[in-house]
């Protein structure tokens, strides 16, 4: 076990006061002993609680759904936790991240922080120490650093809610085409290429010629020009795409 035992109750906060009661938080570990273990010690200090047990199930999970905070074991199968972190941070994914791992050099601390974690807990520790570093995330996750809307011209994204809205109709966006969207809007009135949206919208590193971006385009500008009068989603040839309100 990768965790330190300790009399510390599991919870020691007043959950009629700042408790940590509505957080949600994904733990991506491999070992499922301590995952078990995680998993049953947050939920008992009223913290809701999902696993996975893979870098690529956490990072879809991660990318998909809304948490609090994520504990990232560095040390996982088919993709490591620096791997993870680095791909969520280029999709746009901000979501406090706390790294446990046996690696605890000041090399590789400094290495996790700069691929965009924002604590780093080194094995073994006290279950009491995490659950403090992780409240403490929660709570700066509660006071983003950037806009929550994107918005072009009467087209609107809302990245808490996932909602997205054209002169106030809603429209239905398929999970990739919301995460396309949130790339070019993220980048509106700036080129973007092929190959920067197969890096940071598939995470692919393959040919960019490839006709998956086109074909997931044309779909979305169908989306999100359809029956509205001012086309958005501009092909900027030889190079790649752009979102811009001309007016």
């Amino acid at each position: 076990m990768p965790v330190e035992q300790t009399n510390t109750p599991a919870c020691a906060y007043d959950p009629k006061g700042d408790s940590v009661a509505s957080m949600r938080i994904l733990v991506i570990e491999d070992d499922l002993e301590a995952a078990a273990y995680l998993t049953k010690a947050f939920r008992e200090a009223g913290i809701a609680c999902e696993h996975a047990g893979d870098g690529e199930s956490g990072l879809f999970m991660a990318s998909e759904y809304e948490y609090d905070v994520l504990v990232v074991d560095r040390m996982l199968p088919r993709r490591d936790g620096i791997s993870v972190i680095s791909a969520l941070r280029a999709r746009g994914v901000h979501t406090p991240v706390l790294i446990l791992s046996a690696l605890g050099q000041v090399d590789d601390r400094v290495a996790g922080l700069r691929a965009g974690g924002d604590d780093y807990l080194p094995k073994p520790y006290a279950f009491s120490e995490l659950l403090a570093r992780v409240e403490v995330l929660g709570r700066r996750k509660g006071t983003p650093d950037q806009d929550m809307v994107y918005r072009v011209g009467d087209l609107e994204l809302d990245r808490l809610s996932h909602e997205v809205r054209r002169a106030g109709r809603e429209i239905t966006l398929q999970p990739r085409e919301y995460r396309l969207l949130e790339y070019l809007m993220k980048n509106a009135g700036q080129v973007v290429t092929r190959t920067m949206l197969l890096e940071n919208v598939w995470d692919y590193h393959f040919d960019p010629q490839t006709n998956v971006i086109d074909v997931h385009v044309s779909r979305l500008r169908s989306k999100i020009e359809k029956d509205f009068d001012k086309p958005l989603l501009k092909t900027i040839r030889g190079s790649g795409y752009m979102i811009k309100d001309d007016g």
